[in-house]
Order: C-alpha cells, then sequence, then structure tokens
C-alpha cells in the first residue's frame, strides 16, 4: 500500500492502517525519542504520546512537504512539552559563550557509539538544544520558542554542551593513550 493510501486511511481513523504507519516509522521515531528523553523508559513513554498526538491531528497534514518531517516535528515537540514543565534550561547570572566551534584533535579513530553516549550523558538542558541545533538543524530562534528560552540561553547552553563533549572526548583520548603505554 502507498503511503499516500495508508495517511488516507489514517485520516478515516482506520485503526489496521494506524497500526501500519506505527510499523513502518516506530524504529526510526524511536531513535528520534531516545535523542530528547532521560532514558529508555522516557523515550517508549515519548513514542506512545507522538504517535497519539499524529493519529489525532493526522487531518491536518495536508500533503505539502515531507510526513516524515511532520511526524519528526510532533514526535520532538511531544519529547519537549516535558521538559518544557521541568524549566530545565535558566541560566544563573552565568556570562553567555560564544556559539564557537571546537575543535578535538583527535589521536585515534572515535566510535559512533562512544560519541552517542557522550551526548546522551550531558545534562538535560545542554542535551536538549545540543540535539535541536546540531543534529536536527533548528536555529536558536526555533529552539528559543520551542523550549520556551532566550536564544541567550539557547546559544549559551550549545556552547556548555559542546565543551562537555570536548572534555569528556579529550578524557576518553587520555585514557586510551595511558592503557596504551603501560
Amino acid at each position: 500500500m502507498s503511503l499516500e493510501k495508508l495517511i488516507q486511511l489514517c485520516k478515516k481513523q482506520d485503526r489496521k492502517a494506524q497500526e501500519q504507519l506505527y510499523r513502518l516509522y516506530s524504529a526510526k521515531l524511536f531513535g528520534l525519542c531516545l535523542k530528547y528523553s532521560g532514558g529508555y523508559a522516557e523515550a517508549q513513554d515519548n513514542l506512545q504520546d507522538g504517535f497519539l498526538t499524529i493519529f489525532a491531528k493526522i487531518s491536518q497534514y495536508n500533503d505539502s512537504g515531507s510526513f516524515e518531517g511532520w511526524m519528526k516535528r510532533i514526535i520532538i515537540n511531544t519529547a519537549l512539552q516535558k521538559h518544557r514543565k521541568q524549566k530545565v534550561y535558566g541560566l544563573t547570572n552565568e556570562e553567555l559563550l560564544k556559539d564557537e566551534n571546537i575543535e578535538v584533535e583527535a589521536e585515534e579513530d572515535i566510535s559512533l557509539d562512544f560519541l552517542l553516549s557522550c551526548v546522551q550523558e550531558l545534562p538535560e538542558r545542554y542535551r536538549q538544544v545540543f540535539n535541536l541545533y546540531v543534529l536536527d538543524g533548528y536555529s536558536h530562534r526555533e529552539i528559543s520558542k520551542m523550549l520556551q528560552i532566550s536564544e541567550g540561553t539557547s546559544k549559551s547552553n550549545l556552547a556548555r554542551a559542546r565543551l562537555a563533549l570536548k572534555d569528556r572526548i579529550e578524557n576518553q583520548q587520555e585514557d586510551l593513550n595511558s592503557a596504551h603505554s603501560l
């Protein structure tokens, strides 16, 4: 069945079509949920809540633009709604850091799994902004609206996330170098 037909059936609240759509996209959208959630269980909850929203609002999808992109935006917003209520994004009288690219000199290859685990270990407020800006391409203006924070806070949180990742990667490399010299 074509995606267009599947969407039309979902707009008519066809349960079998909804199940098929869920099976088609749940794995990919779960990966997205993991990026914006504090852990596996929270990601599962966000996926379920996101799909409920997708099915409730699918009649608003007007066949323009990417359907997958439309669903991703709903999933991200679902995950971020929980964090907005927690107000974990504010800064306390800290000078804003510049939005700079941070260079890491890698002596050895770094695994993707290690990098992803480093991102997942970032403090919640830094991880959310990092994922939105670096991995999903949102602007600081868009992030500030999504998270209900100032653009300056978004920029500062991104800079702090980058510094934390740089430190973690450099520490890992120092550990590897120490192990190799033994």
